[in-house]
């Protein structure tokens, strides 16, 4: 399987890609810093260069050529301002599901967050409420489009090692999900195309990963 990571230089993608690499698939990451390179070669990713904030649908299609899945993981990141969250949460989510249309791949992963659906309560701060509409608007786009799509919603992440265990459920209770969890989720879904179609929220929990995935098609 060759997969395409929006966000290629992110924790998770990296974590994704070197999970990838080790069963045998092909994972390429789009980074926007050459500078990046090294860290997703050190992962088994191939990087490819690509700012999506400025790349067009055209160019970002000829990088999704072969591919049979595109994983969005990109965002702003600490320190960005509210109008980054719209451009790369939002904006850059949206142009990989174009060019994924125009490149024929059909399947698309959404890394979203637990936390959308509400709308942000008075007081919250401007960032952080900008990043939870950036993520739902670039959810109610997907789910628009006639793609084989799953939004996985991790609930707060942390850098602890992986358990292996997970509740992922279409509503689930606030909680705490390791990173590398979350990239071990995301390539079952892969494996998974039962799941396309659904909105996932996934915390720690109880069950093993591909016994929670299989669960999540019924």
């Amino acid at each position: 399987m060759r997969v395409v990571i929006a966000g290629g230089h992110g924790k998770i993608a990296l974590l994704l890609q070197h999970h990838l690499a080790g069963r045998g698939d092909t994972a390429v990451g789009l980074i926007r810093n050459p500078a990046q390179s090294a860290a997703l070669h050190a992962a088994g990713g191939t990087p490819i260069v690509c700012d999506l904030e400025h790349a067009d649908v055209s160019e970002v299609a000829a990088h999704l050529d072969g591919a049979d899945a595109v994983v969005f993981a990109a965002g702003a990141g600490p320190g960005s301002g509210a109008a980054r969250k719209d451009t790369v949460d939002r904006a850059a989510a949206v142009l990989l599901a174009d060019a994924a249309t125009h490149a024929g791949v059909h399947r698309y992963l959404l890394v979203s967050s637990m936390g959308v659906d509400a709308p942000p309560a008075a007081g919250t701060d401007e960032v952080w409420a900008a990043y939870l509409r950036a993520k739902q608007a670039a959810e109610d786009d997907l789910r628009r489009r006639d793609l084989a799509w799953t939004v996985l919603r991790p609930g707060r992440l942390t850098d602890d090692e992986p358990t292996g265990r997970i509740t992922l459920t279409r509503h689930a209770e606030p909680g705490a999900i390791t990173r590398a969890d979350v990239a071990r989720v995301l390539a079952a879904l892969l494996d998974e195309p039962r799941t396309a179609g659904t909105t996932l929220e996934l915390v720690g929990g109880p069950t093993p990963i591909a016994d929670a995935v299989r669960a999540a098609t019924t």
